[in-house]
């Protein structure tokens, strides 16, 4: 190993810490974390409601209001993938 190639790891490994994801309390990804957080309170109450229709705890009327927001839920999580995931082949064919 020739001496440019050992000071241009030493250089990378110096670097490194300075190019690593650092966790934003604030913006977009902050946004996206609290929509999963929903999501996932919401798939938790909607089971909890369908657990307490089958026990006969619950009323009919919130087991298919709880039904309704878990489908408008999942329709939308599937779109936000679709589109993400239409984004990213896009990107794909980018010439480069």
């Amino acid at each position: 190993m020739d001496i440019r190639s050992s000071l241009a790891a030493q250089q990378y490994a110096a670097t490194r810490p300075a190019t690593a994801p650092k966790a934003q309390l604030g913006g977009q990804g902050a946004d996206f974390a609290s929509l999963a957080g929903e999501f996932a309170a919401n798939m938790k109450a909607s089971e909890e409601t369908a657990m307490a229709a089958m026990t006969g705890d619950a009323d009919p009327h919130a087991l298919v209001q709880a039904l309704a927001q878990t489908e408008l839920a999942i329709e939308t999580a599937v779109t936000v993938r679709d589109k993400v995931v239409e984004a990213y082949q896009e990107i794909l064919r980018m010439p480069v």
